[in-house]
């Protein structure tokens, strides 16, 4: 496994709570739209085994061209000791990256893509989105529901409709109209779902679709597929 040493090239205040941390992109490095990375902290690997609470896995909100690796992440109040030291971090200091990969990659299958998501989790939509701006093929149209309770959107620069682009994009801050919107959209038999969030968020969502007769693959996670069926395979019936 290799891990790369890199530097903070620039911090991003997105909301009160919400950061983006941009890392130079070492030469090479390059990932798919929807993919996470482990991100580390200095000490992590000092002793005989890794310390984990120095370790986090995280969405990478940019790709490749924009030849950053961004970071978007809240910090609260109270946070771990993790987020506790990320938070004093300044341009010029180094982190540790490692371990890329992509569990929600856009599906091209000439469908209707629904992107469900909870505050920060957008951040793992942006690069799908990006990448459908770029190039829209065997994709029919995009649909982004957000709930954030804050009102602090993220990305509204990006998450914002386009007609001409066949992307619309909706922000809500309360579970009730977020939950009637999600069952509007499973009216959509044939779309695909992706859904990153808690997992408690996660299972909602799928209780919701699965009950409008949305089929288990018609559902993206944001999770390794040996975790898929704790989320996917429950009998509607029970």
């Amino acid at each position: 496994m290799q891990i790369y040493w890199t530097k903070i090239n620039k911090i991003i205040d997105e909301t009160p709570e919400v950061k983006t941390y941009l890392v130079d992109r070492p030469e090479g490095l390059t990932w798919e739209e929807g993919a996470h990375i482990h991100l580390a902290l200095e000490g992590f690997n000092a002793g005989d085994k890794p310390n984990r609470s120095l370790i986090r896995h995280m969405s990478i909100s940019t790709l490749p061209y924009e030849n950053l690796i961004g970071i978007t992440t809240r910090i609260r109040e109270q946070c771990s000791e993790f987020k506790a030291i990320l938070r004093t971090l300044e341009v010029g200091n180094k982190v540790a990256i490692f371990k890329i990969h992509s569990n929600v990659p856009l599906k091209r299958e000439d469908k209707n893509v629904y992107l469900l998501s909870s505050g920060v989790g957008l951040a793992t939509f942006r690069p799908l989105v990006l990448d459908y701006f770029e190039r829209a093929d065997n994709v029919n149209q995009i649909h982004s529901l957000n709930i954030d309770s804050s009102k602090d959107f993220l990305f509204t620069d990006i998450f914002s409709s386009a007609s001409d682009k066949k992307f619309t994009s909706q922000f809500v801050d309360n579970r009730k109209d977020y939950y009637e919107e999600v069952k509007k959209l499973g009216a959509d038999k044939d779309g695909l779902f992706y859904i990153v969030g808690s997992d408690e968020f996660l299972k909602q969502n799928i209780e919701v679709l699965r009950e409008q007769g949305i089929k288990p693959e018609q559902i993206m996670l944001d999770k390794h597929e040996r975790q898929l069926p704790e989320f996917l395979s429950f009998d509607l019936s029970i």
